[in-house]
């Protein structure tokens, strides 16, 4: 099929293009509706353990909820679009409980200071072991924000 459309305002009096058709047989054909229904599945299959609120500490602004979920291939921390860090330098997160935070704990720098970020947990993490989520400086070694995990 040729279509011609002419665009004279832009000094071009024809444009030509072609569409082409094309067949699939019986076997390559997709379901689309199937299709998007396992995307859904998958990006669903998470199970909520714990949640928290991020509070701000030592004169920082840390706020935004935080999850800790379980997936089909572990554990990890999710970090809800709310959240926020008003900023610092070497900003890490960590698991702890009581109210410290010990190195040993610590899961990576810190990906974004707003927004939704994901954080996978060690293979060994076992659910109820930390009831806290950190944002440490570690440059001054001073608490950004906690969030108190409860169960979901």
């Amino acid at each position: 099929m040729l279509k011609k459309i002419s665009l004279a305002f832009l000094g071009v009096t024809t444009l030509a293009f072609t569409a082409h058709a094309f067949t699939t047989s019986q076997s390559d054909a997709v379901d689309l509706g199937k299709a998007s229904a396992a995307v859904e599945y998958v990006a669903n299959n998470t199970t909520v353990l714990s949640t928290g609120d991020f509070d701000g500490r030592s004169d920082h602004i840390t706020t935004g909820k935080v999850k800790l979920e379980k997936t089909s291939t572990g554990y990890q921390l999710s970090f809800a679009a709310d959240f926020s860090l008003d900023g610092a330098p070497d900003p890490v997160v960590a698991l702890g409980n009581g109210e410290t935070f010990n190195v040993a704990n610590k899961l990576g720098t810190l990906k974004n200071k707003t927004g939704r970020q994901v954080y996978q947990l060690p293979a060994g993490f076992t659910p109820g072991q930390f009831s806290e989520v950190y944002v440490w400086c570690e440059k001054f070694s001073v608490p950004l924000g906690v969030a108190k995990l409860n169960a979901a």
